[in-house]
């Protein structure tokens, strides 16, 4: 399977990967073959592209490091918690222990992956933003303690924290949320009230583990104590919080939103990288830049020698040198060969330029 843009989608492809509405269901399967008005509503629903199977890709699989259907029952349970929230209503237990089941079967799930690196574009429209993003932000910070060692009991604390660390945005109006434009600055001083007001609500619930708590208030803090509410520099800023904040920043970039167009991973990374030892942990920034892929598989590239390939393989301990298969030389189709970033000497002074549309 390869990854091809939303706008470079064409009647007749095959879709290789299921795509996933904003309650968790499947709005379109793996299999079906595209149609216009399939495409259209994809474009309307602010998809960034989807994953097609082809000849040229017919052979590469892009694993998820969970469980699809798990993570829609996530999606489903974080947006019940929102939407009772939104209603005026209290956090229930029930709720609670549900969120708490999924999330000991997500952990799980990624201390059992052998290969820990995430490698896909994450599939999500404008709509499940909200949902979809606590779920990533989740799955990305767990990966990140997993490499790191944690206990699976912080684990634990830490995958709770990073599902509710968004939960004050629920008392903050959609206008200000959606707004396109600068924000003032009592607009801004009003955002930068959501890790407080989402740390009360647990605090207060008495469901929720302390320190996850503390994971929410610290969320939007920065190595160099220019984040908020506090102002934490250093490790005065928890472990949780550190690790999530990266998470957060990297999922939030990589995401199409009403102010911005989304980044590629790769820039996303560069970012991340850039502000490691300031905005960002180094030590975790590091351990981030090895698991997060910048050309998940199944993307196509543009070579510095001007072929374009298809990415088959990433290397934890080389990010930006992948193995790829050739599929154009000189601007026409090839029979399709491979060369290795990595370890092909004859590849030592190519290097990826750009994201190719085909």
């Amino acid at each position: 399977m390869r990854f091809v843009t939303i706008n470079s989608l064409k009647e007749g492809m095959v879709i290789a990967k299921p795509i996933l509405g904003n309650n968790g269901e499947i709005l379109l399967h793996s299999g079906v073959v595209l149609r216009e008005p399939y495409i259209i509503r994809l474009k309307e629903m602010g998809f960034p592209g989807i994953y097609i199977e082809d000849t040229l890709s017919k052979d590469i699989n892009v694993s998820d490091l969970i469980d699809p259907n798990l993570r829609s029952n996530c999606i489903k349970a974080i947006k019940d918690l929102y939407t009772d929230l939104i209603n005026g209503k209290l956090i229930s237990e029930k709720i609670v222990k549900e969120i708490g089941m999924l999330l000991d079967e997500v952990i799980d799930n990624i201390l059992n992956n052998s290969e820990l690196i995430v490698n896909i574009i994450d599939l999500k429209s404008y709509d499940d933003y909200t949902y979809s993003h606590s779920v990533n932000v989740c799955i990305l910070s767990l990966s990140i303690g997993c490499v790191m060692g944690l206990s699976k009991s912080i684990l634990f604390k830490l995958g709770m924290a990073a599902l509710m660390h968004d939960l004050g945005k629920v008392f903050i109006p959609k206008e200000i949320l959606n707004k396109t434009g600068e924000l003032s600055r009592n607009e801004y001083e009003i955002i930068k009230s959501h890790p407080y007001k989402g740390y009360q609500v647990l605090k207060e619930n008495h469901l929720f583990p302390y320190y996850s708590c503390i994971g929410v208030l610290h969320h939007h803090e920065r190595y160099n104590g220019t984040g908020y509410p506090n102002e934490l520099t250093g490790t005065d800023i928890s472990l949780l919080g550190r690790i999530i904040t990266v998470a957060d920043v990297y999922d939030a970039l990589t995401s199409d939103r009403p102010y911005r167009k989304a980044m590629f991973p790769s820039e996303a990374i560069e970012y991340i990288m850039g502000g490691g030892g300031t905005l960002f942990d180094p030590d975790i920034t590091r351990i981030f830049t090895r698991i997060v892929a910048p050309y998940p598989i199944g993307t196509c590239v543009i070579l510095s020698n001007n072929d374009i390939g298809i990415v088959v393989k990433n290397y934890t301990d080389c990010c930006m040198r992948p193995l790829i298969r050739i599929i154009k030389h000189n601007g026409e189709y090839v029979t399709p060969y491979e060369i290795d970033l990595k370890n092909d000497n004859s590849a030592r002074g190519i290097v990826i330029t750009g994201i190719a549309d085909l």
